[in-house]
């Protein structure tokens, strides 16, 4: 959602996990990602050079309760002690001349606090004159629902090894009517030894996936760009879906709203990737969808 903002500054926007951090917890979504927003947004609005990251820690409380933590770190401006103890009173800034310069009115971090608090928790803020800010939330609330993964695997170098260990031979069909993005994607996947079949438009996949069955060698799963010329994904993924297909089909889109991944829902896709691709990101959703062997129902009947 932010990312938009990000790039044409020039600045990286990150996310990483320290240690181990459950896969899911239970607390406030619309509040949390409220809280994000204002403040992964703040960031890139006071940072010129480098970047932001988003780190999330969890750390188990004495009780049953454990207590997440998500730190929004820039490389921006700073912040002295007085201009930090001033933060979080409605409609002030660092000073004047940071409201002349950058505007607003500070109003998103005393919201984001009150959000927080709202959900049993707070929000800090470190930070030294150009020496970047780091704001961290913490919900000493939230509750894990869900094990722990360690952090590695969210890396490139570990998302690859896992990659390798379930993909390998399996037949991936890449839809996507950008002849750069069919070369990456196959590059990338053909590391991991999968077979990979890539056509331009959602009729010609559809073909391919009847093929297939045909031939027996049905595809494993599907990657499908929702926006195409000919027969778009959506209306590709829905043909599919009426004739039988139960194949895992995940959606490749470059918008990154919330609506727009609940219409590949809708259309009957299983997941959702967002472009540009990640590497480490692709490889894990591929691997989760590949957990199982697939089915003779999961063809095209």
């Amino acid at each position: 959602l932010v990312r938009s903002r990000a790039e044409p500054k020039g600045l990286s926007l990150t996310l990483r996990t320290e240690g181990a951090v459950p896969r899911r917890i239970v607390t406030d979504p619309t509040r949390l990602k409220q809280i994000l927003l204002n403040l992964v947004g703040n960031a890139i609005k006071f940072t010129e050079r480098g970047g932001v990251t988003v780190a999330l820690r969890w750390s188990d409380a004495p009780t049953a309760e454990g207590r997440l933590q998500i730190a929004v770190i820039d490389t921006g401006i700073g912040l002295t002690k007085d201009q930090q103890n001033r933060l979080f009173k409605a409609f002030s800034q660092g000073d004047t001349s940071t409201t002349r310069r950058f505007g607003g009115t500070g109003l998103g971090l005393v919201i984001s606090r009150r959000l927080a608090e709202m959900l049993g928790g707070d929000i800090a803020v470190q930070s030294e004159v150009g020496g970047g800010a780091t704001f961290t939330i913490s919900l000493p609330d939230a509750v894990a629902v869900e094990p722990q993964m360690a952090s590695a695997i969210n890396s490139p170098a570990a998302a690859s090894r896992h990659a390798l260990s379930v993909l390998s031979g399996r037949r991936i069909l890449i839809v996507d009517d950008m002849p750069d993005n069919r070369r990456l994607i196959s590059f990338l996947l053909a590391k991991t030894g999968a077979e990979c079949v890539a056509v331009d438009d959602g009729a010609t996949a559809i073909a391919a996936v009847t093929m297939a069955a045909i031939d027996g060698l049905p595809f494993d799963l599907i990657l499908m760009d929702m926006q195409m010329p000919v027969l778009d994904g959506y209306a590709a993924t829905r043909q599919l879906r009426a004739e039988g297909c139960r194949l895992p089909i995940v959606a490749l889109t470059a918008n990154s709203m919330s609506t727009d991944r609940e219409r590949c829902l809708a259309a009957g896709c299983d997941d959702y990737l967002s472009k540009p691709i990640q590497r480490a990101q692709m490889y894990g959703t591929i691997a989760r969808w590949m957990a199982t062997p697939v089915t003779a129902s999961a063809t095209v009947r």
